[in-house]
């Protein structure tokens, strides 16, 4: 799964000077942070890059400010802007880009007999989740209510790279639909196991989750649904 999916909405040019927008703080006095490469050779966008997705997971893009990122990251709120352009851009570059490939993810979950397809879902999304805590996933469902692209994003990345085209390949009828309901089990999963964290769903094993969702997946996937 080292692939990057392949989608980046295109992000508004932000001006450097748009406080709002950018969500920057008011100028500090003290010593300066660092601008530029950080000691070590450190790259500081790749510095920026790692800080962001990290303060995106634990406080979603509206509570994530320049400031409090560029402190994670040890560098100037300026290089915010020199590098990205602003917040907005920011988000896109660490967040936007996910790692897995919807066409492999694709190809494993239409594998196999069909009336296993919901187990497969489950035990797929929850690996891919579970190995980085809810990672950047976390980050777009925290960001949902405040951000536009993070709502695009997800419709994009369930409905219309991953399900949509599961549904049409398998031949099911009103695909789009069951697409639609797909995703709305398996954002609300990855909301109450990643970012509320209620228990005991939150620490459940792979197999009590599979074995709790699946069957509503499966029904969605080839029985009634009228």
């Amino acid at each position: 799964m080292a692939a990057i999916l392949p989608f980046r909405p295109t992000v508004p040019a932000t001006g450097h000077n748009s406080s709002v927008l950018n969500n920057v703080d008011p100028p500090v006095t003290g010593q300066p942070r660092r601008r530029g490469r950080r000691p070590g050779g450190t790259d500081t966008r790749a510095a920026l890059l790692a800080a962001a997705r990290q303060l995106f997971v634990e406080q979603g893009f509206d509570k994530a400010t320049v400031r409090s990122i560029a402190s994670r990251a040890g560098v100037d709120p300026a290089m915010v802007n020199h590098w990205f352009g602003g917040k907005d851009n920011l988000f896109a570059a660490a967040v936007l880009e996910l790692p897995f490939n919807p066409v492999e993810v694709i190809g494993d979950l239409g594998a196999g007999p069909p009336e296993h397809i919901g187990d497969r879902v489950v035990r797929r999304f929850i690996a891919i989740w579970d190995a980085t805590g809810g990672g950047q996933f976390a980050a777009l469902l925290r960001s949902v209510t405040t951000h536009r692209q993070a709502a695009d994003a997800l419709r994009d990345i369930f409905v219309n790279h991953i399900f949509g085209p599961l549904m049409q390949q398998s031949g099911v009828d009103q695909p789009q639909l069951r697409a639609n309901l797909f995703a709305t089990q398996m954002v609300g999963l990855g909301i109450v196991r990643y970012v509320v964290k209620f228990e005991p769903l939150a620490s459940a094993d792979v197999d009590v989750v599979a074995r709790a969702v699946a069957p509503t997946l499966q029904r969605y996937f080839n029985g009634p649904i009228d």
